[in-house]
Order: C-alpha cells, then structure tokens, then sequence
C-alpha cells in the first residue's frame, strides 16, 4: 500500500532535521527501512542488468577528463579576452557540474567492476563538486533507503515549504558551497556535527577527518600557487568551478524528486524518469533514469536504459524531455510556498493496485 496519504497537511522546515524533527514519526508509519515496491524483472534478467565492467566507465572517464583538460586549456589560452568566458563556462559545467554524476555512481561502486577505479573516481569528484567522500557515502545510503522520508532522508533538495531564494543561490552553490566548506574545516579540527552522526558510524569519522585535512592540503597547494604566480588564475581551475559550474547538476538534479510526493513507499511516485539526448545523458551518466536507479540501486549507469525497456510497463510513462520535466515542478514547487502538503501524483499503470 502506498505512504502517500501519510503526508502531514502541516509541513515545516523542522520536520526534516535528522534530530527532533519527523523521524520517529516516520518509524511509527513503517517508513524507516520500509518495504519499497518493487516492479517485476526476471531474476535472469536482473542478473545479467546487474553485470559490471570496466570498459564503459573507462571510456566515458577518459571522455569525459579529455573534456575537462582541453575546455581548460583553451580557457588558460584565452585568459583575459572576453573569448576565455564561454571556455570557463564549459569548464565549469564539465568540472563543477557533470562531476556530480560520477561521484554518484562511483559512490555506489557500480561504474566500474574495479573497485579501486571507482574509490579513485569517487575522491575525486567528490572534490570537484564540494562532497565531503565519507560522510556523503553514509548520506547517500540514508538517501536511498529512505528516500524522501522527512526526518531521515538528509539529501532532500527541496524541503517544504520551498526556500525558492536557497534554489536560485545554489545555482552557483553560494549556500550549499561555504556549508560545506565550513563543515570541511570543522572536519578538519576533529570535529563530526551532530545531524551528520545520526547517519555515519562512528567508526568512519576518523576518515572523515582525514579526508578534510587532506582538503585543506589541496586549497592551500592552489593558494600557494596564485601567491607564487601572483595571479588568482588558479583559483579559476581548481576551487572556483565548484561554484560557477555548479548550475548544471543543479540544472538535472532538481527534476529527480522536486514537486513529488514525500512519506510514499513507492519510487515510481517520488522519481522522475526523463527522456534526454545522448548529451545529456554523457553529462548525467543516464541518471536520468530515476526511477529505475531508485528501484535497483546496484544496475550500473550504462545498463539503465535496458533496465528501462523491462520496467517501463508497470511504471509511469517517461517525462518527454526536461522541459516538460520543469513544466510540471516549477508550479508544483511554487504552489508549497503556501500549500506545503501539495505535490504531484504520477500515473500508475491502470492494472496496478496503487492506482
């Protein structure tokens, strides 16, 4: 049975902290570790879907460094023409953006069959687009085991009512980035918040602190280089792009869950599955299919689309692009301003007993 009819008609900002906020009510409904719903795919099927390789995520990783490296070049080459602009925004988008996709799938360990491959993807995007590793791996776990269960889900984007001023700042992360830069230096002195500890075992905060001081390494090696070229030009390479290139993930990001439902055990009501061409679906390693990523979390990225073709009957018929994507959540997400019990309800195939 669907959680949906659990939604509170009062929301607040409070319900979603992961201390005092809606988490034991969440546990009283049986939505912690709930029993999601499933959509039938033979296990023969699932078995050969849940294959990983090596060779798709080499090459896609090559691609996309290559990117990275030449957008970079041609934006040094440029410096202080107004041409060095639309270099810089490539860069960004490349660095600051499309970085999040390959954090996200390196995290789950399903890019590449070699596990030291995906570790080593993993540091670095997670650099690149301001992830402190450790504590968004345990943040991810929580994300995808509860999705969207206020009080315990720590990555919901959009809580309620919506903070639209927050949305138009973290397109160039200048909520979201600081944060994390404060919380790296706080890592970095030994100190884990206490929001954070709720979901990361002790165990692993020795890591994090490691890998925040391993941080401030790397900033003051970039520092040490403006000062010694007496130029803030690396700061425009390595630092900065977490900032001016973050709009692209926030551009995909916001059509995963926005505007949907929270409080459901049912990933086809609070994912979004879009349609997009094959460029965007480079820079977002086929995240764009959200449903079925939710759904069976361990399908590497390059075997979506197929996982797709089996699920796409008994799930909601696939968003036609990303326009009519924000067609549907911009209004969605304005109206919780003053309504934040409003969302959208997806259509269930009519056969379907949640329907």
């Amino acid at each position: 049975m669907s959680q949906v009819e659990n939604e509170s008609p009062h929301v607040s900002a409070q319900d979603y902290a992961l201390i005092g906020g809606a988490g034991e009510r969440a546990r009283a409904a049986g939505l912690v570790n709930g029993a999601w719903y499933r959509c039938a795919v033979p296990r023969a099927t699932m078995k050969a879907l849940m294959q990983r390789s090596d060779g798709p995520a080499i090459r896609d990783t090559l691609l996309w460094l290559a990117l990275i490296a030449g957008s970079g070049a041609l934006a040094f080459a440029l410096r202080g023409s107004a041409w060095c602009i639309p270099a810089f925004i490539v860069y960004g988008a490349l660095y600051g953006g499309s970085a999040d996709s390959r954090w996200h799938e390196a995290g789950h360990g399903t890019a590449f069959r070699t596990r030291w491959m995906n570790e080593a993807l993993y540091q670095l995007a997670s650099f690149m687009i301001l992830r402190r590793p450790t504590v968004w791996r345990w943040s991810h776990a929580r994300h995808h085991s509860d999705t969207l269960v206020t009080g315990r889900d720590p990555e919901i984007a959009v809580q309620r009512p919506p903070s639209v001023a927050r949305i138009l700042a973290n397109v160039f992360a200048l909520e979201s980035g600081p944060s994390a830069l404060r919380q790296v230096l706080a890592n970095a002195f030994g100190r884990v918040d206490p929001q954070e500890r709720s979901f990361i075992p002790e165990s692993e905060h020795p890591r994090v602190v490691r890998e925040a001081r391993a941080w401030l390494v790397a900033y003051a090696a970039v520092a040490a280089c403006c000062v010694a070229t007496a130029s803030p030009w690396p700061l425009m390479f390595v630092g900065l792009p977490s900032f001016y290139g973050a709009w692209l993930y926030v551009f995909f990001g916001l059509t995963q869950h926005a505007g949907l439902p929270e409080n459901t055990l049912d990933h086809r009501l609070n994912c979004r599955t879009i349609r997009m061409n094959p460029v965007f679906r480079f820079l977002y390693w086929n995240m764009n299919y959200h449903v079925e990523h939710h759904m069976f979390p361990m399908v590497p990225y390059h075997a979506l689309p197929r996982l797709h073709e089996e699920m796409k009957q008994d799930c909601p018929p696939p968003y036609p692009g990303i326009r009519a994507a924000y067609r549907e959540l911009v209004p969605a997400v304005l109206r919780q301003r003053t309504e934040p019990a409003h969302h959208i309800v997806r259509p269930l195939p009519t056969n379907d007993s949640k329907a």
